[in-house]
């Protein structure tokens, strides 16, 4: 009963995060959803891409469950998981995470959470389902804060579900981010540039 519940209330974290994950891509252009963001070129739909490759691996081959979608091997990683080609369409990317999820889904609901598995790619490959499904829910929960960041940066809308979306007030917004900036000043003791690293302060 215990396992049950803690399949079952992992499992639906999961589920909600994937869906947090897709909707940071909702009402953006082509562009904004494929463009790098930061300096190490992370982008919002790169990040969709690169969860539905790591489900499909995790709880595909990781559980002698192969993916139905044909994935390079893990040993031929090279980042391209991370960004999308043009040839490569959001529908596409977001239908290969939706099958994914499928595919994951079928693996949790059908094996118990002490079922076998193994990682070559880790240096204790040997694993368990319920190892397995608390690395997933914590890579797909660290990514979707990424795209939390990125979306702001974007258009300034926040929020995990639509649901609890809040219009946007600029200006208290910008007096909030204000009260952060003299804080911060101070705690640097008064100075604009105080504390700050060499490549920032230069």
């Amino acid at each position: 009963m215990i396992d049950d519940f803690a399949k079952d209330c992992l499992h639906g974290r999961l589920k909600g995060i994937r869906e947090a994950l897709v909707w940071k891509l909702d009402g953006l252009s082509e562009y904004d959803i494929r463009r790098p963001l930061t300096a190490t070129g992370t982008n919002l739909l790169g990040l969709v891409k690169h969860m539905a490759t790591l489900e499909a691996w995790y709880f595909g081959e990781v559980f002698g469950r192969p993916s139905p979608d044909a994935l390079g091997r893990w040993q031929d990683a090279d980042g391209s998981d991370l960004w999308v080609t043009p040839g490569e369409t959001r529908e596409q990317i977001i239908d290969f995470y939706q099958r994914a999820w499928g595919h994951a889904d079928a693996t949790i609901q059908a094996l118990p959470l002490d079922a076998p598995g193994h990682v070559p790619w880790w240096s204790r490959s040997d694993v368990k389902l319920f190892a397995i499904m608390i690395h997933v829910l914590q890579e797909t929960t660290r990514h979707a804060g990424h795209a939390d960041i990125l979306r702001e940066q974007l258009d300034g809308r926040t929020g995990v579900r639509p649901e609890y979306e809040e219009q946007i007030d600029t200006a208290a917004r910008e007096a909030y981010r204000a009260k952060i900036e003299r804080a911060a000043q101070e705690g640097a003791g008064g100075s604009r540039h105080a504390g700050l690293s060499d490549t920032h302060g230069a």
